[in-house]
């Protein structure tokens, strides 16, 4: 009697009920009611199993629920309120779709998951893609990362399909826009391990290197990140800008454990550098021992291997007699020490400490950059310099003297008064002490020009960058021609992508090899213009 009177007209009634009503609340109620409604519905089925219905029809009552209340409206549930979900952190709402999801097996968990990855790509493109927001993205990723990783772990229960397509989404967006996060998320390790960085302990510094690490690891472009990074690490150590050597040798070690050997080399060159000038300056100073220093400077000399450091350019500038005297002795110690050499003077990192005062017998010291120095060693001898005086006598270059008298005049801390006043520096200006300047500290810190960059010089190192790219593409090509002989051309653009691990594009590489073709490194066949022959 159960099963073939009460039971068929049961669960047809069932069915009709559930319909309706799931057709009904998925438009007429908010995401998260509509869910914690349906938890509802399965909880009262379940009771009535319980109390009231034979558990043979189990199965196919809570299929029936299941199927008009999820299965039916898996894209609505999805495409009405999903993202309000995660974009509110509503946990508990997220945790309950996987949850009912679940019960009705892959169809609803690969939809959710498809949503998910969506949902990163949209937002994350937001995030780097407008420009406006390029001071904040580094920390609106690691905040974004962290929220991500949040749900995973508390709604997904760490699935491994979720954790990937996670990873994978996040991959994504994060080279939708050229070279620019690279750029970011190294100026963000250095804005980090510079000594003025004081928001961290230790162990709190070693953990967002680590999330800064994550980050690096999404990058298409790490050769991007190598460049800004070395640069940025060379001011750090020569300006003596380095929060800590510990997390320096610590975020290196982290660099070659993801990227190996050859990523790093030049990076740990520049350290060993570092470490060999110090033996160097113990064997000058023990060589000046008992001599006389001109002007009774003490000088410190970073003798830097060229491969290792950035490109710096050349400029020149006039130097203060004894300084030059100094220099001239130390050129000649080294070169007699290491026959077969040559050193290049570089001015552009250089930083001094000046003892003098502007305010009478009130005696201060002054960190300063050695355009600055000079700048205001003039005014040993001189009251009152006109811009063109300045450039005369110092030969530093007209923008960098721009910056270094705006950092002097123009600055919170101004050692120079300016005529007329204004923030900008004219050749029609006139400079003389300020013979008021007082502070309440003994060592007083210039704003130190060196270390503020241009949009010019970051521009320069992505074209370096660049640059690099296309001799990488060029040698990838040669080295596959000399090994092949002859190769048709798509299989020739399939290899050369299969050996650089840096983002390229097709147009790039066709671009290098027609100008491989015009060096003639290589030939097209004379049957087949789609094939090329290595010119030996």
């Amino acid at each position: 009697l159960y099963r073939k009177d009460f039971e068929p007209l049961f669960l047809q009634s069932t069915e009709e009920l559930y319909h309706n009503e799931g057709r009904h609340l998925i438009q007429t109620l908010e995401i998260s009611q509509y869910l914690i409604h349906v938890e509802r519905r399965l909880r009262e089925e379940q009771t009535r199993l319980t109390n009231y219905i034979d558990q043979s029809t189990k199965v196919q009552l809570i299929h029936i629920v299941e199927n008009n209340l999820i299965t039916l409206h898996i894209k609505n549930i999805l495409s009405k309120g999903f993202d309000i979900l995660i974009n509110e952190n509503r946990y508990s709402s997220v945790a309950l779709i996987y949850d009912l999801f679940l019960r009705i097996g892959q169809i609803g968990i690969n939809d959710l998951r498809e949503a998910f990855g969506n949902y990163i790509k949209t937002y994350g493109r937001a995030l780097i893609i407008d420009v406006t927001k390029d001071d904040k993205m580094v920390d609106e990723l690691l905040e974004f990362k962290e929220k991500l990783d949040h749900f995973l772990h508390e709604c997904f229960h760490n699935n491994e399909k979720f954790s990937n397509i996670l990873k994978d989404s996040f991959e994504h967006f994060m080279n939708q826009r050229v070279n620019k996060p690279a750029e970011l998320i190294a100026k963000a390790v250095d804005a980090r391990l510079r000594s003025g960085n004081k928001e961290a302990s230790e162990e709190e510094l070693e953990k967002i290197l680590d999330k800064l690490l994550i980050l690096f690891r999404f990058i298409h472009g790490k050769d991007v990140f190598e460049a800004f990074y070395k640069k940025d690490l060379a001011k750090r150590l020569l300006v003596g800008k380095s929060a800590s050597v510990d997390a320096e040798k610590s975020m290196l070690l982290k660099l070659k454990q993801e990227c190996g050997n050859v990523f790093t080399s030049k990076l740990e060159g520049m350290f060993k550098d570092m470490e060999l000038s110090k033996d160097i300056m113990i064997a000058f100073e023990q060589h000046m021992h008992n001599r006389e220093v001109p002007g009774n400077i003490s000088m410190f000399v970073s003798v830097l291997t060229m491969g290792f450091w950035p490109t710096y350019p050349t400029v020149s500038a006039i130097l203060p007699p004894e300084l030059c005297q100094l220099q001239e002795i130390f050129t000649k110690f080294y070169l007699s020490k290491h026959t077969g050499r040559k050193l290049q003077w570089q001015y552009s990192l250089d930083h001094c400490l000046l003892k003098g005062w502007l305010k009478e017998k009130t005696i201060k010291e002054f960190q300063v950059s050695l355009y600055q120095a000079l700048v205001l060693l003039l005014f040993n001898q001189h009251i009152d310099l006109s811009y063109k005086d300045i450039q005369e006598q110092t030969k530093i270059q007209e923008a960098e003297l721009q910056r270094t008298l705006q950092s002097l005049a123009c600055g919170k801390i101004r050692l120079l008064n300016k005529k007329p006043l204004s923030k900008d520096i004219n050749i029609s200006d006139r400079f003389t002490l300020n013979t008021s300047f007082d502070h309440k500290l003994i060592r007083i810190k210039i704003n130190q020009v060196q270390l503020k960059e241009t949009p010019e010089e970051n521009t320069s190192t992505t074209e370096r960058v660049v640059q690099d790219r296309h001799y990488q593409i060029d040698a990838a090509v040669v080295r596959i021609m000399k090994t092949r002989k002859t190769l048709g051309h798509a299989q020739l653009i399939s290899e050369v992508f299969a050996q650089l691990k840096f983002p390229i594009s097709t147009a790039i590489v066709k671009t290098r090899i027609e100008s491989l073709l015009e060096r003639e490194y290589m030939k097209r066949s004379t049957d087949n213009a789609n094939i090329y022959e290595y010119v030996a």
